[in-house]
């Protein structure tokens, strides 16, 4: 009985470390402080750190589902769009997730080239969700042919450190629009 107890406390002290986890970083920003988290969580810092040993096993833990979520919506727009369309939309979401997480796109680009980085697998995933939708979109002639996933990656980087940078955040979405004009082929 008492393992229960400890497992649900456990839990329970696992769900109070992300949702101050998340409130830090999204103030903080990818980089955010593991002992600010810890300190707010009012726990102590090898409480913390047993729970997510680096500050990527958090980000990972914290960015698990919006990962999922875009990858599962790929599937979706796959089967329910133009290719075009789901190419675009699928771009706008990925630009909006890393709209709100701040700085993750470091941590995410980074983590495709290490296979030991605790993000590597979910950043892997999504990266190829997109790739899936650009070269279905490649096929269909709507879609440049000399592009592929990692440049697709690199897009989305650019435009989510822009959007970081004050002189040009107001300009995103404008500059959204050139980058998918630039990706995408009107006939």
């Amino acid at each position: 009985m008492s393992i229960k107890i400890m497992r649900a406390d456990a839990k329970k002290n696992y769900d109070h470390l992300l949702e101050i986890g998340r409130a830090v970083v999204a103030e903080q920003g990818a980089e955010a402080s593991m002992r600010d988290v810890a300190r707010r969580a009012g726990v102590g810092i090898g409480t913390l750190y047993r729970h997510f040993p680096t500050r990527e096993a958090l980000l990972e833990a914290l960015l698990r589902e919006s990962f999922d979520q875009l990858t599962a919506s790929a599937s979706t727009l796959e089967i329910s769009s133009s290719p075009a369309d789901a190419l675009t939309g699928w771009l706008r979401a990925m630009i909006a997730l890393t709209h709100s997480h701040r700085g993750v796109i470091a941590s995410m680009t980074a983590a495709i080239a290490s296979p030991d980085s605790a993000l590597h697998a979910s950043c892997v995933m999504l990266r190829a969700s997109g790739a899936r939708l650009l070269e279905r979109a490649q096929a269909e002639g709507q879609a440049r042919g000399d592009i592929d996933g990692t440049d697709l990656l690199a897009l989305v980087s650019a435009l989510a450190w822009l959007n970081d940078q004050p002189p040009f955040a107001a300009r995103v979405d404008h500059l959204f629009d050139l980058i998918a004009s630039a990706i995408l082929v009107r006939k």
